[in-house]
């Protein structure tokens, strides 16, 4: 029997990995000797994603750099995501504070765990073997599961929770059995093998081949909920505390969607023909679907999850678009959704009060004449999420849709604007409730400066993005 070669690790294109994973172990250990006040944590887990950000240029221009025997590669891709994911994980801590404090959710191990995750989101990002990928989607999966019912005495909670989970662990089947048949075809679980098999056509598209890609649209299709694979978003989204959905509304599903992307449109480009129609048309669904669920909802987190499926769609169309500018589109659409999505978030925690969270849309009657500042950020986030130039959620649909033309996707296009017009009712909808309806009640806002302060960034994201893309566009490129 041959002895098993110990891989080649390059611990320096490891740094963001291990330099979170040393974070997030100290957290845990210095909650141990900390009373009830938990800043300090805050503290240490902004610390270690600002040094896991910079530790992920340590491979300077050097990259593309492969370790464990081309299992994971530090390249423009995985940097830039590594970015975005450092960015919402520290978003995320900081919308938690006031509302951890406010909703009495004094547990430490919330910034562990949003640390580990972001440790999952990079492996997750950074894989180019199934293995790798399956690997960073349980780590991201199982702190989810926690996180969304970390409000432990609320049932809400509870239960997304428990739904996320079973839902999670049936979807994880289906990934985990098309990987298989993936395998089972070609004899390898490394993409680029995969993608050379392919290509100098030793391994043909065979039933097994396209029943595991059938298996792979379907599992990650429930981790970015898409249509019909969403059911579960409506409900998370709604019970999970508001910091940790607006979490899961970023960073994991950007985590995704660069497997997604690496998967299909690194692994097994030759099959783009077959995989290609089957995306188009989880896309139109998850467009049409997202946004009619949206229509019907008078719970603003509902809404918004129903609009996060309809992004899906949008999001979608850059993997179809897997050449020329499809990965750019990619990176620049999350990072502006990013700085959209928690915006939005942070005026919903500012709005609720302890025990009241205020999530009708009702609930926002009077604003723009109450708090009209606050009412202009919520208006520029939603006019931005719906494509309004000259906002970042603009220029993202726009350089999608760009990359989709090139690649001769014009009817998907068509389609895909279509829906953004029709995603403006419901975005104007709140709109039309803070400036022109009668107040419900009297508005106890506190504006509290950390979650003010997370606003803030988002609407600076939104406005630069949208105003210079120019930097973020080049950056990337290249």
């Amino acid at each position: 029997m041959e002895p098993i070669a110990a891989p080649i690790v390059d611990f320096s294109s490891l740094a963001p990995v291990l330099v979170l994973s040393v974070f997030a172990m100290m957290v845990l250990l210095v909650d141990l000797f900390i009373g009830r006040n938990k800043s300090v944590l805050v503290f240490i887990s902004l610390v270690g994603l600002l040094c896991a950000a910079v530790s992920s240029f340590a491979k300077g221009a050097e990259i593309p750099v492969y370790s464990f025997n081309g299992a994971y590669i530090v390249d423009r891709l995985s940097i830039f995501f590594t970015m975005i994911f450092c960015l919402s994980s520290a978003l995320a801590i900081l919308l938690a504070v006031e509302y951890n404090k406010r909703e009495g959710i004094k547990v430490g191990e919330y910034y562990s765990l949003i640390l580990f995750c972001t440790v999952g989101m990079i492996v997750l990002a950074s894989a180019t073997d199934l293995i790798m990928i399956f690997l960073g989607i349980e780590i991201v999966s199982i702190c989810l599961y926690v996180l969304a019912g970390i409000r432990r005495t609320d049932p809400r909670s509870n239960e997304a929770a428990l739904k996320y989970f079973l839902l999670g662990a049936f979807a994880t089947g289906f990934l985990l059995y098309g990987m298989t048949l993936l395998y089972g075809s070609t004899g390898t679980v490394k993409l680029s093998a995969i993608a050379g098999l392919l290509n100098s056509g030793e391994v043909f598209a065979n039933p097994l081949l396209l029943l595991g890609v059938v298996l792979l649209v379907i599992g990650f299709g429930f981790k970015v909920a898409a249509v019909p694979f969403h059911m579960w978003a409506p409900d998370v989204y709604q019970g999970a505390p508001t910091p940790v959905t607006a979490f899961m509304a970023v960073g994991p599903k950007a985590a995704a969607f660069a497997a997604f992307y690496r998967v299909f449109a690194e692994g097994i480009p030759e099959l783009a023909p077959s995989w290609q129609v089957t995306l188009s048309i989880v896309a139109i669904f998850s467009m049409f679907f997202g946004n009619l669920g949206a229509i019907m909802q008078t719970n603003i987190k509902r809404l918004l999850a129903f609009s996060s499926v309809s992004h899906v769609g949008y999001i979608l169309i850059a993997v179809i678009a897997k050449d020329s500018l499809g990965s750019a589109s990619l990176l620049f659409y999350m990072l502006s959704y990013a700085f959209m999505t928690f915006g939005v978030f942070g005026i919903i925690i500012l709005v609720g009060r302890k025990g009241h969270e205020n999530l009708e849309l009702e609930n926002y009657s009077g604003l723009g004449f109450k708090h009209p500042v606050l009412a202009l950020c919520m208006t520029m986030f939603m006019l931005s999420l719906g494509g309004l130039p000259p906002l970042a959620g603009f220029i993202a649909k726009f350089y999608i849709f760009q990359a989709a033309l090139q690649e001769g996707f014009l009817w998907l296009v068509i389609i895909a604007v279509l829906n953004s017009a029709i995603s403006f009712y419901y975005y104007l909808k709140v709109i039309v409730f803070m400036y022109m309806k009668e107040p419900v009640g009297e508005f106890k806002i506190s504006l509290t400066p950390i979650t003010l302060l997370v606003v803030a960034i988002g609407l600076i994201g939104t406005l630069e993005l949208g105003i210079f893309p120019g930097p973020v566009i080049f950056l990337a490129q290249y």
